[in-house]
């Protein structure tokens, strides 16, 4: 089940949402873990048994660990959560990527290949595993005390507001929230308000920039210079409407309930480098990655340029393998592993000096090329289509519908409004922080429920609306 369909829209949120206004307090966790078993058992039946075990026993590993004294033992605990988590998400996640590369390595040796049955992908597996491992280091590091009841704890993975795509939320930051919350009426309009804006982004910007990417990429023939470079242009739209609509319907949905998610997109197109890229784009996943792989590597704090580099590489590489069991999403995250370490070196100093606006074109220019990658399948189908963008003849723009060039005229516009002071005032309003009366509030209001309904008559009557970070 997915945020954007009527599924959801029309019947589980509207439940959801009477039941979980009505209970008492106390029972509100209840009513939302309940919901949220539901809402992944309804796309993985069979996984949410795993996934329910796995939290369930991990709750106890960690109260294992916080109980014991000695740092042996702690260390012993920790590793056997962390060697619990890690191993589901390796096996599940990586266990066909890993037999097909011996495989393909046995057949050129001429040896036969390995006999395996696949295996299915839990639905968002990598992003509550992610949260899972903070519960755990958080609590060895004792930064944060361990939650008392494992109810609290299955809420934190399970909560379906944030468990299939985030943003990654950690322990940390919602470990008060989980145990006691205050939900006011402007929290609930202020949340609603939010999440029909991220629904209006998938629905009306990603939707749209998605179907014609997905013409063109799958074009039996090589597309000229022109389409290629159409085709690309409209996936860097789609991947951002679509995961930061959905971030935002998630933020949405948590701040409805009490919850103050983290944010995790902040205008990416707009940056100036690739490093400053990666501080607006999927920023609760950046954070992880500095704070619990970057950092203890040495950080910055190196005693040389080549370890930082390496560590940079070595981030970014698992970054990219986070995202994908594929190649590909190696060398897209080693492609911007490689652009960080030229911004250390000497881009960033560089396009500081062109100026804003022409850096920010250059950076999307790199981004652009790097999705690339990331939306092929096989490394001889991406510089196919690279060539096709760098080589290709140039026949004209191609034809597509009046519909599709309004998309992404208003998508180009949104993606860089915060650079205009005009921008960052109508951003202001999109996401109101508070209301002074109900006079404010009413507008807000009134424009959410329109945008709701006619975002189900949409998702109605078309029949294309995928979720492109739903696989991760």
């Amino acid at each position: 089940m997915v945020f954007s369909s009527i599924l959801f829209l029309l019947y589980f949120l509207p439940v959801f949402l009477l039941v979980y206004t009505l209970v008492p307090a106390r029972a509100k966790n209840a009513v939302l873990l309940a919901f949220s078993t539901l809402f992944y058992a309804w796309g993985a039946p069979v996984f949410v048994f795993v996934l329910v075990a796995s939290t369930i026993i991990d709750f106890y590993l960690v109260r294992s660990l916080h109980l014991a004294s000695a740092p042996q033992k702690r260390k012993s605990w920790l590793l056997l959560s962390l060697g619990m988590n890690i191993g589901l998400l390796a096996y599940f996640k990586y266990a066909n990527f890993f037999v097909d590369n011996v495989n393909a390595a046995l057949t050129a040796a001429g040896i036969n290949a390995i006999a395996w049955t696949s295996v299915a992908l839990p639905i968002g597996i990598s992003f509550y595993t992610f949260q899972t491992l903070t519960y755990s280091i958080d609590v060895y590091r004792r930064e944060m005390e361990p939650l008392e009841k494992v109810s609290d704890y299955l809420v934190y993975i399970l909560s379906f507001p944030q468990m299939i795509a985030g943003p990654i939320v950690r322990f940390q930051e919602v470990a008060a929230q989980l145990r006691e919350r205050v939900t006011l009426p402007e929290d609930q309009l202020i949340g609603f308000v939010r999440f029909t804006l991220g629904l209006a982004k998938k629905v009306f910007i990603a939707n749209v920039l998605g179907a014609e990417a997905d013409r063109i990429f799958g074009l039996d023939a090589s597309p000229d210079m022109a389409t290629a470079w159409l085709g690309a242009i409209a996936y860097a739209g789609q991947i951002y409407f679509d995961f930061a609509g959905y971030s935002d319907m998630a933020i949405g949905l948590g701040r409805m309930m009490g919850f103050r998610f983290p944010e995790n997109f902040n205008s990416p197109y707009v940056a100036t480098n690739i490093t400053d890229f990666w501080r607006r784009w999927h920023i609760t996943l950046g954070r992880w990655m500095r704070d619990y792989l970057y950092i203890p590597l040495g950080g910055n704090r190196v005693s040389s340029k080549a370890r930082l580099y390496f560590n940079l590489w070595v981030v970014f590489l698992l970054s990219g393998l986070w995202h994908g069991a594929s190649w590909n999403f190696v060398i897209w995250g080693a492609f911007h592993g490689t652009f960080l370490i030229l911004d250390r070196l000497f881009l960033a100093k560089w396009t500081e000096r062109m100026g804003r606006f022409p850096a920010a074109v250059l950076t999307c220019f790199i981004v652009i090329i790097g999705w690339v990658f990331f939306r092929m399948e096989t490394f001889s189908e991406a510089t196919d289509y690279l060539s096709a963008m760098f080589g290709g003849a140039w026949t004209g723009l191609p034809a597509t519908s009046a519909k599709f060039w309004w998309t992404l005229g208003v998508s180009l516009i949104a993606s860089g409004a915060v650079l205009t002071a005009a921008g960052r005032k109508i951003e202001g309003l999109l996401y109101p922080k508070a209301f002074t009366d109900w006079r404010t509030a009413l507008p807000y209001l009134v424009i959410s429920l329109f945008t709701y309904a006619f975002a189900c008559a949409v998702i109605t009557g078309q029949g294309f609306n995928p979720f492109i970070y739903f696989r991760f």
